[in-house]
């Protein structure tokens, strides 16, 4: 190409980030982090909230690009897709859930076997005093009621219920977030947390009734 020709061609303007159309100085300010303005101990967050889950899911989107880590999403119905948008590791809960039914499965084989084979085994028509085959469903069973359980209390400790108020609970409108609004949190014990750059990333992205939430 010739330089001449090159050096007069505007500059292409840089790509929003996954598509989002948002400022590119208002994501690098968000990513700069300096000079942060410190929120009050009192404030859990900042809060707004969506019409559509596409304009939440782009919010997450570019708090994720910012670099924001704690942060949260509450809609009044799963939308698909969004624990990408928001960058989150996958679920230790199958984990739990697979400890639970192979308790459920090594237990119930072990009860069965030393309660017919050890303990007290019996000679009925000359078959083993472990026939394990009399007991798959007790072992099928043992091994579902495990696993339920272990999805239950695991639910329940990684949420860290019960518990019976949360901040975000104070925001004026958050009673719609079971019923036709999609609301975003941005703790303020995120190290990207700034009250006024974090403000003005969710006011570019169409944020509404954005304010901060205490304890």
């Amino acid at each position: 190409m010739n330089p001449e020709t090159q050096s007069r061609e505007p500059r292409r303007a840089k790509k929003p980030l996954n598509g989002n159309h948002v400022p590119s100085e208002v994501i690098d300010s968000a990513r700069s982090g300096a000079s942060p303005s410190v929120a009050p101990a009192s404030v859990h967050a900042l809060m707004g909230w969506y019409e559509t889950p596409g304009e939440l899911y782009k919010a997450c989107e570019a708090l994720r690009d910012a670099g924001y880590q704690r942060f949260d999403a509450h809609t009044p119905f799963a939308v698909h897709g969004l624990e990408h948008a928001m960058g989150l590791r996958p679920s230790r809960l199958p984990w739990i859930v697979l400890g639970g039914g192979l308790f459920g499965l090594v237990g119930s084989v072990l009860l069965a076997w030393y309660t017919q084979g050890v303990d007290y085994p019996q000679n009925i028509s000359g078959k083993e005093a472990f026939s394990y085959q009399a007991f798959i469903p007790v072992f099928f069973e043992l091994t579902v009621l495990c696993a339920a359980f272990a999805t239950f209390f695991g639910m329940w400790s990684m949420n860290k219920l019960p518990r019976f108020f949360h901040p975000v609970q104070t925001h004026p409108s958050f009673e719609r977030a079971t019923d036709d609004l999609f609301f975003i949190s941005v703790e303020a014990a995120d190290p990207k947390y700034d009250r006024v750059a974090t403000k003005r990333l969710l006011a570019s992205l169409g944020a509404h009734e954005l304010c901060e939430v205490g304890s």
